[in-house]
């Protein structure tokens, strides 16, 4: 529960920022992205349609990658996808100053690999070749949430069936308020840099939790204490 909350937080504050640098674009909310990417050919704003199918689809391609990787090379690693993120929103800083520096504006590479990023943070925990705990995924959280409350609420349940999920979309609105916060105090343009920062210490946290890094520590301590 502790690294899911975590990662929740990283996500609301990976979207905040992006949502403060760019045109209110949202690297998270892909139901949202989809009816833009529908809707806004018919209200006449196929500018915004199109940057939406954009997200979406480096938000799947961000998904895709990281399973494969799972797969193949980081199994039962959930740091692997958080470096990948990294990884992604430093591509991300990089598109963004070279657009300034040649004075091109504002593209929508920069959010594009942003999406990516939160696409691959949500393979962080898998079950069975699933995802098991959705990190951005709120709408569900929230549907989970409500419906461990009624099960608790008619004696179907106990706290257990909705206070992990309360928790979950507690721990992505904090990211969200620190995002926001941030953004009073950095300015748009800085604020993936800030995302970039984050994503790094969390995915430093993420590799100490690795089991396999407790298990060597112990090692280590083991050997220095015989």
């Amino acid at each position: 529960m502790r690294l899911s909350v975590v990662l929740s937080t990283l996500a609301g504050f990976v979207g905040a920022a992006a949502y403060a640098h760019s045109a209110g674009y949202f690297v998270t909310f892909m139901t949202g992205n989809t009816e833009r990417a529908v809707i806004g050919t018919f209200v006449g704003d196929s500018t915004i349609a199109r940057g939406a199918a954009y997200i979406i689809g480096s938000f799947v391609l961000g998904v895709f990658v990281a399973s494969v990787c799972r797969r193949f090379w980081w199994r039962n690693h959930p740091h692997g996808a958080t470096m990948l993120t990294t990884l992604a929103l430093l591509a991300a800083c990089v598109s963004d100053y070279i657009q300034e520096s040649t004075q091109t504006g504002i593209g929508l590479l920069p959010i594009q690999f942003v999406a990516f990023g939160m696409g691959s943070l949500n393979t962080s925990f898998v079950k069975k070749g699933e995802v098991s705990i959705p990190v951005s995924y709120v709408t569900g959280t929230l549907v989970k949430l409500t419906q461990g409350i009624e099960r608790h609420l008619v004696g179907k349940g106990s706290v257990y069936d909705w206070l992990g999920y309360a928790v979950q979309y507690g721990g992505f609105a904090l990211g969200a308020l620190i995002g926001g916060l941030v953004s009073l105090a950095v300015s748009g343009r800085f604020m993936l840099d800030a995302a970039l920062i984050g994503s790094a210490l969390v995915a430093m946290y993420t590799w100490r939790a690795d089991i396999r890094y407790v298990r060597w520590q112990e090692k280590r301590r083991g050997e220095a204490g015989a």
